[in-house]
């Protein structure tokens, strides 16, 4: 017998980190002053990522699912949900180029994304 497989995409509109669209230009504008990421943000009075993740618990639950395969690299998605089982994590490869391989270096290194 196969098994029914359902898609569903969840996306939350927290853009720039929840920090929003202008803000994140001004980050923006910091990063090519030198600054990372996480500096940039916290230069702006914000936290390195400001976003939050129990709406996609209450989805979920709402839909009723009970398991799920979760594609993500931020071990903050992971840890967030809750009663519902992660049957696997499916990474989100990115080959690294010289215009986003420092910014890969902080979410691994800075912010435990698992890359």
């Amino acid at each position: 017998m196969a098994e029914d497989h359902n898609g569903m995409v969840i996306y939350l509109r927290q853009e720039g980190r929840n920090i929003g669209l202008l803000n994140k230009i001004n980050a923006y504008a910091l990063q090519d002053k030198g600054l990372n990421t996480i500096e940039a943000n916290h230069q702006l009075g914000f936290a390195a990522d400001e976003r939050t993740y129990e709406m996609v618990t209450f989805i979920l639950n709402h839909f009723g699912i009970k398991k799920i395969k979760l594609l993500t690299n931020n071990p903050s998605k992971i840890n967030s949900i809750e009663n519902v089982e992660i049957v696997e994590r499916i990474p989100i490869i990115i080959e690294p180029n010289k215009y986003n391989e420092d910014y890969l270096h902080v979410k691994r290194d800075e912010m435990g994304h698992m890359l």
